[in-house]
């Protein structure tokens, strides 16, 4: 895998506050978000206990397999935690899995997860594991190309008008944003770019200062 890095980038002024995020710890590449939040200058935690989330300004919900992602949340309290957690208007970050479990509507499956993003996403929609690839991707609000994997990928197929299309693949939403909760449909953890991350953590910010 080819790793890209952000180097020179500089994301905590002096004086200015860290903000504490999450990464939900049920499944998926932990570490790496741990890792990529850490580069952009937060301070970031492993979520395994719901009683976690009130020290939290934001919360990262990785990849890895949706249905037993949304299954472990419900097993240990986090799907009605962690809508009430965005009801309070703290910033929410799905990657890959992550992105199925914040929609409102998955193709092909009469139950959704968390439903806090309108948008309706297709599962596994580029292919199986071997059809795994990366590229360089446009996002709307970081000035130059991000690299992106992705892996057994979903597509973001259709999106509400209060959703903000941040990049495309081929034609197809790969990256979106609601108010406080953003999606991306690969993972930005996976490599040494942490300025998806970055932004992220800027929305966790202008979150946590609407609110002092």
């Amino acid at each position: 895998m080819q790793i890209h890095c952000a180097a020179g980038f500089s994301f905590v002024k002096e004086g200015e506050s860290v903000m504490k995020i999450g990464v939900l710890a049920l499944q998926g590449a932990v570490a790496e978000h741990i890792r990529s939040l850490e580069a952009a200058g937060a301070e970031a935690v492993a979520v395994k206990r719901v009683e976690q989330l009130d020290e939290l300004e934001g919360l990262v919900i990785p990849g890895g397999e949706s249905t037993t992602i949304g299954k472990l949340m419900r097993n240990y309290g986090f799907i009605d935690a962690v809508r009430q957690f965005a009801g309070q208007g703290k910033p929410l970050f799905g990657t890959c899995a992550g992105l199925i479990v914040l929609a409102e509507e998955i193709e092909g499956q009469e139950e959704a997860h968390l439903r806090l993003m309108d948008m309706t996403v297709a599962r596994n929609a580029f292919g199986r594991q071997r059809e795994s690839f990366e590229t360089d991707l446009d996002v709307k609000g970081i000035d130059e190309p991000i690299r992106a994997v992705f892996i057994r990928a979903p597509l973001i197929k259709k999106v509400g008008k209060d959703v903000d299309v941040l990049s495309t693949y081929n034609d197809e939403i790969v990256t979106a944003r609601q108010g406080h909760l953003l999606a991306a449909s690969y993972h930005p953890e996976l490599t040494d770019d942490y300025r998806l991350h970055a932004y992220f953590v800027d929305m966790v910010k202008e979150a946590a200062a609407s609110k002092a």
